[in-house]
C-alpha cells in the first residue's frame, strides 16, 4: 500500500503512514537488542562491553549509508509529487551505483582500518580480542544494510511504509533465534551473536529488493533509464552527501562519548551499553515519525502546498511532544527494571549507573523529539546543509561538555549524561528560529 500524502486529512495521513515506520524502528531495536540481551544474559559483563560498544561504532558507519538512502529517498519523494516518473527512475538507477560504490569502499576500508579504530576508542585492553572478534563477522553486514535501507527509503518515498516493517518483522524474529541458537547450543560466544545478525541483514536486505522488484513493475527502471544525468546526479548527491554528512557528524560525537566512556572502565561501558539500547528503543518511534514528518513535507513540497506544509508543521510538534513526555515517564519509572533486563541482580552497581543515565535522558525526549522534526523538515526542502549546522550544534555540545564536565571529579560520569539533552535543546532553538526564517526566506515552492 501507498500513500499520496499530498491529499486529504493531514493528522490521519501522517499517522497512518509513520505508525509502520514507528513498529519498524522498535523492531529495529528489537533486532540490536537481541544481541545485547543474548550477550549479557549467558556471556557476562565483559562480552556485553565489547558487544555494546561494537553497536556504537556500527550504528556510526551504517548511519553514512542510512545518510545517503535517506537522502536520495528525499529526492525520490520530490519527484513523486511532481509525477515525473522519468526523473524518478533515472534517480533510482543513479543514486543506488553511487551509494553502492561508497558502500563497497566503506567496507573495504573498516576491515583495514580495525586495530586503528579500536585504538581510537579507547578499548580496554581486556575486552579487544572480543571486540576485534565480534566486528570481524558484523561488518560483513555492512553491504546487507544498504540494500535494506535503500530500498525501504524507496518504498517510504512513494508512501509505502509496510513492507519495510513486515521484512524487518521477519528478520527480527530469525536474529533472535539464530542468536539463542550460535550462542546457547553451539557454543559459539560473541561470534555466534555477530553472525546471526549478519544473516539476518542479508535475508532482509535480499528480500526487500526482490519485493521491490516484483511488486513495483511501475518503479522498476528501463533500459532508457539507464543513462548519465550530471544535473540529477548533483541533486541527489546534495541531498545524499549533506544528509549522510549530519547522520555521519551525529553518531561521530556518540562514538567520541563512547571512547571518554569507555575510560572510566567496565562496570561503566557495560551499564552505558545496556542503557543505550533502552534510551534507542523509547526514542526511536519519534525519530522514525520525523522521517515520516520529511516525507510528508517532501511530498507537499513537490506539489506545491505551502499551506499544507504550515499546518503539517503543527500538527507534527504537538504528536511528537505528547509521545515524548509519555515515553519519558514511562523509562524513569521503570528504569531499573529496565536494566534488570540485561543484567542480573549481583552487578548492582552497573544497574545503577544504567538508571541514573536513562533518568536523565527520559526526562527530556521531547528535545530530541522536536530535532528529528527539524532534520525531517530540512532535509525535505533541500536544505539538508541546516540539519548539518543544528547536528553540529547538539553534538558539538554534547562532546564538548562531555569531556569538560566528567573532568569534574564531583560530577565525574554524571557530566556525561547531562550534556546530552542540553545539546538536544540548543539545536532545537535554533532549529526553530530556522525554519521561522525558512517560511519567510527560504521556500519558493515550484
Amino acid at each position: 500500500m501507498a500513500y499520496d500524502l499530498t491529499n486529504g486529512n493531514i493528522t490521519k495521513n501522517l499517522l497512518k503512514f509513520a505508525l509502520p515506520l514507528m513498529a519498524g524502528n522498535l523492531l529495529q531495536q528489537l533486532y540490536n537488542i537481541a544481541d545485547t540481551w543474548v550477550v549479557g544474559r549467558f556471556l557476562g559483563a565483559n562480552a556485553l562491553a565489547a558487544v555494546g560498544s561494537s553497536y556504537t561504532l556500527m550504528v556510526f558507519l551504517t548511519s553514512i549509508l542510512l545518510g545517503l538512502c535517506m537522502g536520495s529517498g528525499a529526492f525520490f519523494s520530490i519527484q513523486y509529487g511532481r509525477r515525473d516518473d522519468d526523473r524518478l527512475k533515472n534517480g533510482i538507477f543513479l543514486s543506488f551505483l553511487f551509494i553502492g560504490v561508497i558502500t563497497l569502499l566503506l567496507n573495504i576500508l573498516v576491515f583495514l582500518g580495525m586495530n586503528a579504530i579500536l585504538k581510537f576508542m579507547r578499548v580496554p585492553a581486556e575486552i579487544v580480542p572480543l571486540m576485534r572478534e565480534y566486528l570481524f563477522f558484523i561488518f560483513m553486514g555492512i553491504f546487507a544494510t544498504f540494500l535494506y535501507n535503500y530500498f525501504s527509503n524507496l518504498l517510504r518515498a512513494v508512501g509505502n511504509s509496510v513492507t519495510p516493517l513486515i521484512f524487518l518483522a521477519l528478520c527480527t524474529i530469525l536474529n533472535i533465534f539464530l542468536d539463542l541458537f550460535f550462542v546457547l547450543v553451539l557454543h559459539w560466544g560473541v561470534r555466534g551473536a555477530a553472525v546471526a545478525t549478519v544473516i539476518s541483514q542479508y535475508v532482509s536486505g535480499i528480500g526487500i529488493l526482490l519485493y521491490y522488484y516484483a511488486c513495483f513493475p511501475n518503479l522498476r527502471i528501463n533500459r532508457q533509464h539507464l543513462r548519465w544525468n550530471h544535473s540529477i546526479l548533483k541533486e541527489i548527491s546534495a541531498l545524499s552527501v549533506l544528509t549522510c554528512l549530519q547522520q555521519s557528524v551525529m553518531n561521530l560525537g556518540i562514538l567520541m562519548v563512547q571512547g571518554l566512556v569507555n575510560s572510566f572502565g567496565t562496570a561503566v561501558m557495560a551499564a552505558f551499553a545496556a542503557a543505550v539500547k533502552i534510551d534507542s528503543f523509547a526514542y526511536m518511534p519519534v525519530q522514525d515519525f520525523g522521517n515520516a514528518f520529511s516525507t510528508f513535507i517532501a511530498q507537499n513540497y513537490g506539489a506545491g502546498k505551502k499551506e499544507r506544509i504550515r499546518s503539517g508543521i503543527k500538527s507534527a510538534v504537538l504528536t511528537s511532544v505528547l509521545f515524548s513526555v509519555f515515553v519519558g515517564a514511562a523509562v524513569c519509572i521503570f528504569a531499573p527494571w529496565l536494566m534488570g533486563l540485561f543484567v542480573d541482580a549481583s552487578h548492582a552497581d552497573i544497574i545503577s549507573i544504567g538508571t541514573g543515565y536513562l533518568r536523565i535522558e527520559a526526562a527530556f525526549y521531547f528535545g530530541i523529539g522536536l530535532l528529528f522534526l527539524f532534520y525531517g523538515y530540512f532535509r525535505a526542502v533541500s536544505r539538508p546543509g541546516v540539519s548539518v549546522l543544528l547536528t553540529v550544534i547538539s553534538l558539538g555540545t554534547r562532546v564538548a561538555l562531555a569531556y569538560l564536565l566528567s573532568a569534574v571529579p564531583a560530577i565525574g560520569v554524571t557530566g556525561i549524561w547531562v550534556s546530552i539533552p542540553i545539546g538536544w535543546g540548543l539545536a532545537d532553538i535554533a532549529g526553530a528560529l530556522l525554519m521561522k526564517k525558512s517560511f519567510k526566506d527560504c521556500i519558493h515552492l515550484p
